[in-house]
């Protein structure tokens, strides 16, 4: 799927009309019954309207005959009775199904962010994704129920209330149905208005999560700069946006709305000029001008319903065109319902996922590059890595070193040549086996929100008591546990603001660790840690090396002295393959970053 390049913008193209139609019943269809239901009792009540101007007019011909009416008004009393309850009754389904609408709404695109692209990520905000699922589908409660059920009932009880009038004078039909046409018309030209203002509200809104979830991701950068004035001024403009395209749509739709009411007066005026003047003359009794008049009143009602149905669509539209867009984005591989299987890809994947022991690594001239257009990140980089051991790459920033790891996690992948983990093409692992198999600690070492036992056991949530406390002791982290106000179970706040960045690294690596991995990737892991934990930290990697395979990225020296082999990178290609004595003597770049590192830390011995 590659249609998302077309769609890095954070805002969303509109869908065809046929579309969003197509769009709209895929979310009702599984409610279809209820909505069914929901309609079936709206009919009920607007029946229960339909007939009254009806009961009227026998009731003035009882009265005009001297008859008794005790009969009509205790029919008439039941049947706005009858229609309550059915119009109450129905409402209460309606909004029941629109919950449910939304909740299947917000599952699925849950689910779809979860299993996005990283390069799909990349492409956007994101607040604006998170917008897309907490406000974008709140327009789908109206648009998926009320619209479709305003719209199925207003035009029969309109065509039903057309049809009674037809019987009762068809010269006050015409009358007045010219007054609808003029309305009508005026109501096609408002809701393309409507609609543009609501699509471009909600972008306004995605702009302004966006904006919100930047300034929350880095809270101490943005008050350490003194930059709360302009940081809000920034989110303001997003919101003043938001209101500016809100006030335009309900500017149209105010004006939709007043055009309908003006139509309503300006036909009762016609109606009562025309009917008055046909009662004078004897051709019509008084009692159907009352009730001609009492369904011109009544036709109020459907055809504001058919006006709100236009508008709802039209913002819901707009709601579906961002959703949809999130559909269009490319997507991981699904994992097999029930957790992975093991018998998913080739023979050859499917050894290599039973394999015991630690993962060999192998990259066959390898490209790779972000996008069309972008320079290369790497240039057919080719190296092996037994299983088993510590190997080190370094070299300048913008090298690609930390890319590896993300083409080993199949993150991103290469644009030419193989990545193999245990002789097998990452493409033919299924994804969760291959994954599994990873112990990762990222450059940042991510902490998420929660408690501190959530965070080490996020990648291995099955680990015993026994085996989380073995770690925590080998990765030095027994007295932090011990320093928290309820252990395990403290709250390390939001991205682990409560934690040093040294404590952050030991969880993360911690985490990894807890996993028991066959291969375990490090990138930085240690370049926030004090001196006594790297040195403790390198002894964990050291062990941990003998019985997994274990890649480390780094410029600390101390880091990498020890590694059984050393991968040097320059400008995306591999420049020399040794251990640190070997590279010292042959390899130019290499000794220079090693004199730089040790002239460092003889500086920083003196001080």
């Amino acid at each position: 799927m590659n249609t998302a390049s077309a769609h890095e913008a954070t805002g969303a193209e509109s869908l065809r009309a046929r579309e969003t139609l197509g769009a709209l019943y895929g979310y009702v269809r599984p409610h279809r019954w209820a909505v069914a239901l929901g309609l079936l009792l709206a009919l009920a009540g607007a029946a229960g309207g339909l007939l009254q101007p009806l009961a009227t007019k026998a009731l003035v011909d009882r009265l005009s005959s001297g008859g008794t009416i005790t009969t009509i008004l205790l029919a008439m009393t039941v049947l706005v009775l009858l229609s309550m309850v059915a119009e109450a009754f129905g409402a209460y389904v309606l909004e029941r199904t629109a919950e449910s609408v939304v909740l299947a709404a917000r599952r699925s695109l849950i689910g779809r962010l979860l299993r996005l692209r990283i390069s799909a990520v990349d492409r956007m905000q994101p607040g604006d994704l998170m917008s897309r699922v907490t406000s974008d589908t709140t327009l789908l409660r109206a648009v998926t129920t009320r619209a479709v059920v305003n719209a199925a009932t207003g035009a029969v009880t309109l065509v039903a209330a057309v049809v009674v009038m037809a019987f009762l004078d068809l010269v006050l039909l015409g009358v007045t149905l010219g007054v609808v046409v003029v309305v009508g018309a005026v109501a096609a030209l408002l809701m393309p208005k409507i609609g543009q203002a609501a699509e471009r509200s909600q972008a306004a809104v995605g702009e302004m999560s966006t904006g919100l979830e930047r300034v929350f991701g880095a809270f101490r950068t943005v008050k350490a700069s003194g930059a709360e004035e302009r940081e809000t001024a920034r989110v303001e403009a997003s919101a003043r946006n938001a209101w500016r395209h809100g006030v335009r749509g309900a500017k149209w739709e105010a004006v939709l709305g007043t055009a309908d009411n003006l139509a309503v007066e300006l036909a009762f005026l016609a109606v009562l000029a025309v009917g008055g003047a046909r009662v004078a003359s004897g051709d019509m009794p008084v009692s159907t001008l009352i009730a001609f008049l009492l369904y011109l009143f009544f036709l109020m009602e459907p055809v504001y319903k058919l006006v709100e149905a236009a508008s709802e669509y039209q913002e819901g539209a707009a709601a579906i065109a961002r959703i949809k867009e999130v559909d269009r984005l490319d997507t991981e591989p699904a994992p097999p319902e029930g957790g992975p299987k093991r018998h998913q890809g080739t023979q050859a994947a499917q050894e290599a996922q039973s394999a015991p022991g630690p993962a060999s690594v192998r990259f066959e001239n390898v490209s790779f590059r972000y996008g069309t257009g972008l320079p290369d990140i790497h240039r057919k980089v080719d190296f092996e890595v037994p299983g088993g051991g510590l190997t080190a790459f370094v070299g300048p920033s913008g090298a690609g070193k930390s890319t590896l790891f993300a083409l080993i996690e199949r993150f991103h992948e290469a644009i030419d040549g193989r990545v193999l983990v245990d002789g097998e093409d990452v493409m033919d692992w299924p994804l969760p086996e291959l994954r599994s198999a990873i112990g990762y600690v990222e450059q940042d070492a991510p902490v998420l929100a929660g408690t501190l036992r959530e965070n080490l056991v996020f990648a291995a949530p099955r680990a015993s008591d026994d085996d989380l406390h073995k770690v925590i002791e080998r990765t030095r982290l027994d007295t932090l546990v011990e320093q928290l106000p309820h252990g395990l179970d403290t709250l390390v706040g939001h991205r682990g603001s409560k934690l040093s960045g040294g404590e952050r690294q030991r969880i993360a690596i911690a985490r990894a660790l807890l996993r028991g991995p066959r291969l375990l990737l490090l990138d930085e892991a240690t370049s926030q840690l004090d001196a006594v934990n790297e040195l403790a930290l390198r002894e964990v990697i050291a062990e941990t090396a003998r019985e997994t395979t274990v890649l480390v990225v780094a410029h600390r020296l101390s880091t990498v002295t020890d590694a059984d082999r050393i991968v040097v990178m320059d400008a995306g290609e591999v420049r020399a393959i040794g251990t640190h004595e070997e590279l010292v003597a042959k390899d130019e770049l290499y000794a220079q970053l090693a004199a730089t590192q040790l002239l460092t830390s003889a500086v920083r011995h003196r001080k």
